[in-house]
């Protein structure tokens, strides 16, 4: 039996490929849910115990000291607890439905940070929001994947010129092109997609350690509060109880807001495309525990995919394979899903892998930004193009990927 057949019939003894990574993701994200419950409750229990018993001492003291029931006690509290929903507080804050104030507001829902604050509570204001919401969620999420794009150029760019720095400086390059550099490729370079991930990481920290510079002596919290507003913010996560920019005034107020909205713009677009390229390995980490997964009861597997020469995305392959195959990694072909994986990506990316990676994987990115740092225009399939489906990076990518499937398909 020939080895491709051995390696046939043992993968069709399995899941489908993208419904095992959507299963096995799934079943990780409950596990981390499950951990992070037991951390937190571990962690936050003893002192929401503490807190219930200093609050209902402090009702019982003052229940007794002004001759009040503890009924109408929490009928007032009640009353306070709206007041508050209704942006009342007992510090003097800023008006909540200005126009300042409702710009604000409107921010936090297309970026859908929403910090809960400041929320409509008349019916008409409940339903603009609906459908506001619903278009301006959808044009922020485009602006943010439109971002990723251009900050990924910008990184390739900067990398290609840091290695051409870097070979000029080392005295390699020959005397032909030494004068000028710039209009050659570098051969067989391309930037590292964890290098990318490094740099967006870095910048992160910088622009929240920056932001929390700066709201520690504004709002008066402790930096290590500022850092976790920054996070809870720039991840869109919201949770409302620390929020910038309430109180009624601020010295330098002008200067200080708009700072105050440029660091929310950059931080989160930053963390955005932070979160896109660590999902990318992510990914990557399902594919290569689903093959060993997939190949742990089954030798015949392992042997197969050995003398076959396959390999993961993210693991080195065979130098031979090139020699083998007689042909460049590189080279084009007919546009189906293996061919263009393997053109986009250049390298001999088998249709198992490539599937896998919903052709948003490791080297289809580092491909990408070596097209983009050499200024080449981005191969993308004849019928995705005449589809209108191509381009992207990220969620982005993987829509119009799928849809010009869908399309062909049909």
């Amino acid at each position: 039996m020939m080895p491709g057949q051995r390696l046939q019939g043992c993968r069709s003894l399995h899941l489908n490929e993208d419904n095992g990574r959507f299963a096995l993701l799934a079943l990780l994200i409950i596990l981390y849910l499950l951990c992070g419950a037991a951390v937190f409750s571990a962690i936050e229990r003893p002192s929401e115990l503490r807190a219930h018993g200093r609050w209902n001492g402090t009702l019982l003291n003052f229940s007794e000291t002004f001759n009040i029931s503890l009924q109408d006690l929490n009928s007032f509290l009640r009353e306070y607890e709206a007041a508050i929903a209704a942006g009342i507080r007992a510090d003097a804050l800023r008006p909540r439905w200005d126009f300042t104030g409702a710009f604000y507001f409107v921010g936090t829902v297309v970026s859908t940070i929403g910090f809960g604050m400041t929320t409509p509570v008349t019916v008409a204001g409940k339903v603009f929001l609906i459908f506001y919401g619903l278009l301006g969620c959808a044009a922020t999420i485009l602006f943010f994947n439109l971002f990723l794009e251009r900050i990924i150029t910008l990184l390739a760019v900067v990398m290609k010129a840091v290695r051409e720095r870097r070979i000029r400086n080392s005295g390699l390059l020959p005397p032909g092109i030494r004068h000028d550099f710039s209009a050659y490729s570098l051969p067989g370079w391309k930037p590292s997609v964890y290098h990318v991930m490094l740099i967006l990481g870095l910048s992160a920290i910088t622009i929240s350690c920056c932001a929390s510079a700066m709201y520690t002596p504004v709002e008066g919290w402790a930096y290590l509060d500022s850092l976790y507003f920054c996070f809870v913010t720039f991840s869109t996560i919201g949770f409302g109880d620390y929020v910038s920019s309430q109180s009624a005034a601020y010295e330098y107020q002008s200067l200080y807001r708009a700072a105050n909205f440029l660091f929310m713009l950059m931080g989160v677009c930053c963390i955005y495309s932070l979160f896109n390229v660590i999902s990318i390995v992510i990914k990557q980490v399902l594919n290569w525990m689903l093959e060993k997964m997939s190949c742990l009861f089954c030798q015949r597997c392992s042997k197969a995919s050995v003398l076959l020469g396959r390999r993961n995305a993210i693991r080195p392959g065979s130098k031979g394979r090139q020699g083998r195959s007689g042909q460049r990694p590189d080279s084009d072909g007919p546009c189906d899903s293996d061919t263009e994986g393997r053109r986009l990506s250049g390298e001999m990316i088998s249709m198992k892998d490539l599937a896998a990676s919903n052709k948003v994987s490791l080297a289809i990115m580092q491909k990408q930004l070596s097209e983009s740092a050499n200024g080449y225009p981005r191969t993308v399939c004849g019928s995705s193009r005449h589809n209108g489906f191509s381009g992207g990076v990220g969620a982005l990518g993987i829509m119009n990927n799928r849809l010009a499937e869908t399309s062909n398909s049909r």
